[in-house]
């Protein structure tokens, strides 16, 4: 008798049934109990109709007080989103009006090429010293030996933010793992001790809570990158994770490195890793000092980088001293040592500094391939792809992000803004709600949401959540200028001027983005000031000026002829074949409808 396969594939994607999971080229993707459930329902009946009765009995027990209706569409929506799929054009699932789903790709039985992809967490190395000076340095450590792991693309590695919030927890590494969808789980200790650092590690299969591997290593600090190299290439052993030649060329490869240098630089990733105005300073700081002990220290300039570009990006500093300083510092980096870092880095500043799109996703994709599990890089690929209008590539992109660092508020930002770029503004009310779970004073969220309530006329609610920020962030020039948007959108002209006022004064002491200005000026209608602005953001090179094909609260411009104007001066890429202006105007018309 013949007995279906456990795993599948379809199109990019293998359905694990023994495991529980959907994964898409090796990578696992979130979803939710009932999107999968439904998956694996239509996945038994491939070609077949399965009834919304049946799915419902299925899913939803008889007794179970709910609304089946709302229930089932929601899942399915959910999973669509999950597998790039509409229910205009279907992919995978074709609905039939009044009677259910029907799965209409072709499936295969998934192909067993060598051991599959392992999935690994990190967790928090412990600070033996007890010394809370140190724990800086434990918390680097944990990360550099993150980023080392991840350069394996046979190892799914979380990242670093996620796994933080596990720092201290005493919980059953079991459950931990569960959380994180992992099957092994690394744990150890660190202690510097003054030029020797001692490190403790154990590896362990989370399933049987089974000890895999114990070994502790002491080093001199100058020997510190040589280490966390050698720890990671033991544990891809025994996990049997296998290398290509090129990672394993990269793994061994190492330099020597000043123990100051080095520690100054764990001082400036600590701050960067705040991402807040005063972390990026501070960070700056550190980068800037390991560099005069050590100018030949390229991850010191890649840090120095990540600071200048986040600052200008969030408009904490000008252009110049922003993305300009984040492109050259990256440059220099890559002429030292080529790493995904810097390359990251260079693609930041290229699509916010020169706005060279091309450039930056080559640099993108080449910062993927020397390290598949880092997880910036992804991130800021899907603002580059976002930027360029190619939304949905943008949305798999930030998904690949998400899987590694499910928890870090930062990506979650990106993945929300993807939504409302995307003008799916009630599903992206409902992630943003979902992440600030995880801490509801985070400002940049808190301002998403609020731009998420506007597009959807919730002025009341949109103007609150701006208040908020504003108030949160000591009157920050950036919140300021977007609660002046959202009195516009809300019809306040008294308060919008009034805000327009104080950012005009506010610009004589310190910068203020003209990108915000504009903003401004299209809620309140005022077309000829909202282009004079976004001249002005043209010739200071602001930022967010990326944003201007897809921003929402620009659409009052759109039909002006200088706004086609402003899209071609920024040189986007063009679009996809098969895809003429005139569809993807149109289409675009459409979701803002």
């Amino acid at each position: 008798m013949f007995q279906r396969p456990l795993r599948v594939c379809f199109g990019e994607f293998e359905m694990d049934e023994h495991a529980g999971e959907l994964r898409k080229e090796g990578i696992k993707v979130r979803l939710q109990e009932q999107p999968l459930q439904i998956l694996q329902i239509l996945l038994e009946h491939p070609g077949e109709v399965v009834t919304r009765e049946d799915l419902r009995k299925r899913i939803w027990p008889s007794d179970t007080f709910v609304d089946f209706d709302h229930g089932i569409n929601n899942a399915i929506k959910r999973l669509r989103e999950a597998l790039g799929d509409t229910a205009e054009t279907p992919r995978y699932i074709e609905t039939l009006p009044r009677r259910g789903y029907r799965f209409i790709a072709n499936l295969e039985p998934a192909k067993v090429t060598g051991p599959r992809m392992q999935s690994i967490a990190v967790l928090p190395l412990e600070n033996l010293s007890r010394d809370p000076e140190q724990e800086y340095f434990a918390d680097g450590m944990t990360e550099a030996l993150i980023t080392s792991l991840a350069k394996i693309s046979a190892l799914r590695v979380i990242s670093r933010t996620t796994v933080m919030h596990y720092k201290g927890v005493r919980r059953p590494l079991p459950e931990i793992a569960r959380e994180l969808g992992v099957q092994i789980v690394v744990e150890g200790t660190v202690l510097r001790s003054g030029e020797k650092v001692r490190i403790s590690v154990q590896l362990i299969e989370t399933s049987s809570d089974t000890h895999l591997w114990a070994e502790s290593y002491e080093r001199d600090r100058r020997d510190i990158l040589r280490l966390q190299s050698e720890i990671s290439r033991a544990v891809a052993q025994e996990i049997q994770a296998k290398l290509t030649p090129a990672e394993q060329e990269r793994l061994t490869r190492s330099r020597s490195v000043s123990p100051e240098a080095y520690e100054l630089y764990l001082r400036g990733r600590h701050y960067w890793n705040m991402r807040i105005a005063q972390g990026f300073t501070k960070g700056a700081e550190y980068f800037l000092k390991a560099i005069s002990v050590d100018p030949n220290y390229a991850a010191a300039y890649a840090g120095l980088a990540d600071c200048a570009g986040s600052s200008g990006f969030w408009g904490f500093t000008s252009p110049a001293e922003g993305c300009g300083k984040a492109k050259a510092a990256a440059i220099r980096s890559l002429e030292i040592e080529e790493t995904a870092e810097a390359h990251t880095s260079l693609g930041w500043a290229l699509i916010h500094y020169d706005f060279d799109f091309v450039n930056a996703e080559q640099h993108f994709q080449r910062a993927i391939e020397l390290n598949p599990g880092y997880v910036t890089a992804h991130q800021w690929y899907a603002h580059c792809l976002g930027y360029s209008y190619r939304l949905d590539r943008s949305l798999e992109r930030v998904k690949l992000a998400l899987d590694i660092d499910p928890l870090s508020l930062n990506v979650n930002t990106t993945y929300v803004g993807v939504l409302w770029f995307q003008r799916k503004f009630d599903y992206a009310i409902d992630q943003c709600q979902r992440a600030l779970e995880l801490s509801p004073n985070f400002a940049i969220l808190r301002w998403l949401l609020g731009n998420l309530f506007q597009a959807k006329g919730m002025h009341t609610e949109a103007i609150a959540e701006r208040q908020w920020a504003v108030e949160a962030s000591g009157r920050a020039p950036f919140f300021v200028a977007e609660l002046g948007d959202s009195h516009a959108a809300a019809g306040n002209r008294t308060e919008a001027c009034r805000i327009l006022e104080e950012l005009q004064e506010l610009s004589k002491s310190k910068y203020v983005m003209a990108y915000w200005m504009a903003l401004i000026y299209a809620g309140l209608k005022q077309i000829d000031n909202a282009f004079q602005s976004l001249e002005k953001a043209y010739q200071e090179k602001s930022p967010t000026l990326a944003f201007l094909r897809i921003d929402p609260r620009l659409e009052p411009l759109h039909a002006d002829k200088r706004f086609e104007d402003h899209l071609n001066r920024l040189r986007l890429p063009a679009l996809a074949p098969g895809e003429p202006e005139e569809i993807r105007q149109k289409q675009f018309r459409l979701m803002t409808e």
